[in-house]
């Protein structure tokens, strides 16, 4: 395989906001929604190729500073006059080009992952190989949120457990987790299990938490808070469960000051929270030099965010089960076609060029509330 160095000139970046509709309501620690707001990001080049990325910011800044809303300034106002402003030969200078604005991962991310589609496609090759992926397929398990009873969780799990998912995350808040997880585990004795709190504990909880040791869980994932690398090296040393970093990792630097004080010992990569393609790679090999295994987390991604999630996960290092469901999981209708499948836990890494999916352009234009164009000329 040649990749080659052309410059890509930008000429064009469309932003649809689209609004979806979930399937059922997805409950966490910090709340419950069924309606997902979010930006398709197309870039064009001068030769008429297009390239997609997805937006992974909520609504509401639950998750982290981030909403939809100021996706939209940041990529409005600052990240696409500076990507239109001048011709890249590589994605990794997307970054370089952004390094000025800070944080905002998520809008940077967006319009980075546009470009890397377009990369792969002007080189004719599937993304994943771009990346430097070189599985041909992966293995993923199944998010499901807090259920309105204990009977509707063993369900929802003997459901996915029956549709061959390879791990089940079961979210956590207090009250609603040691017991809960025992009446799992009693139920589903060999199957990997991992729970995920979304920062809803302290260490004031620790002894709490220690229980969670008896249930042979795989992870725990960001039982501390949002932001903290300290509280949590602590915790791990208390507990025998590995802790798995999620909101407090956004960089390379952040997994390094969180690996060399002990904080865990799994990183979940997001794409969105960490900056994009770029820094998930080099956050994916300083992992792996460092025998630290990662996963891909999800976002309730649509299906452009779920095929980057494929084509990242096909990097050596991601030897977890990630959270990137197929497509009939969430959606009525997903923007891609084929939609992303899943079977017996396991997706098909694409092999044609970029994302590897269409752009279904029916479901998008009807899930559009509003478009916004930006071309190279009005930038200069």
């Amino acid at each position: 395989m040649t990749i080659t160095r052309e410059p890509i000139t930008i000429d064009k970046v469309i932003l649809h906001k689209v609004r979806m509709k979930l399937k059922e309501p997805f409950s966490t620690s910090f709340g419950t929604f069924q309606e997902k707001d979010f930006f398709v990001v197309e870039a064009r080049d001068q030769e008429g190729r297009e390239g997609f990325g997805e937006s992974v910011a909520f609504s509401s800044p639950w998750y982290s500073e981030e909403t939809v809303q100021t996706n939209e300034h940041m990529m409005r106002d600052f990240l696409i006059p500076l990507l239109l402003e001048k011709p890249i030969t590589h994605p990794d200078e997307v970054s370089e080009h952004f390094a000025a604005i800070r944080r905002n991962n998520m809008a940077k991310a967006a319009l980075e992952g546009a470009v890397w589609d377009l990369y792969a496609k002007k080189n004719q090759v599937p993304l994943a190989t771009a990346l430097g992926g070189d599985k041909k397929e992966i293995d993923v398990g199944i998010s499901i949120g807090i259920q309105p009873s204990v009977e509707e969780l063993l369900s929802t799990v003997g459901r996915f457990v029956d549709e061959g998912y390879k791990r089940m995350k079961i979210k956590i808040k207090p009250g609603w987790d040691v017991e809960v997880l025992k009446e799992v585990r009693k139920a589903f004795p060999d199957i990997a299990l991992m729970a995920d709190a979304n920062s809803a504990y302290t260490l004031s909880d620790l002894d709490h938490l220690k229980k969670l040791d008896e249930l042979n869980l795989t992870m725990i994932e960001q039982p501390l808070a949002h932001d903290d690398i300290v509280d949590h090296a602590t915790l791990q040393k208390a507990v025998t469960t590995p802790i798995c970093l999620d909101e407090s990792i956004h960089s390379l630097d952040d997994t390094r000051r969180a690996l060399e004080l002990g904080s865990c010992k799994i990183i979940n990569i997001k794409i969105g929270r960490v900056g994009g393609l770029t820094e998930s790679k080099k956050i994916h090999d300083y992992c792996a030099k460092n025998n630290v295994p990662v996963w891909c987390g999800g976002m309730l991604e649509a299906g452009v965010g779920r095929a980057h999630n494929i084509a990242l996960t096909s990097l050596g290092n991601f030897t977890l089960p990630g959270d990137t469901a197929a497509s009939s999981r969430y959606w009525e209708n997903d923007i891609i076609d084929p939609e992303v499948v899943v079977s017996n836990g396991v997706i098909q890494i694409p092999e044609v060029p970029g994302i590897g999916y269409h752009i279904n352009r029916q479901v998008l234009e009807e899930s559009t509330l509003e478009k916004q164009e930006f071309h190279k000329e009005a930038s200069q």
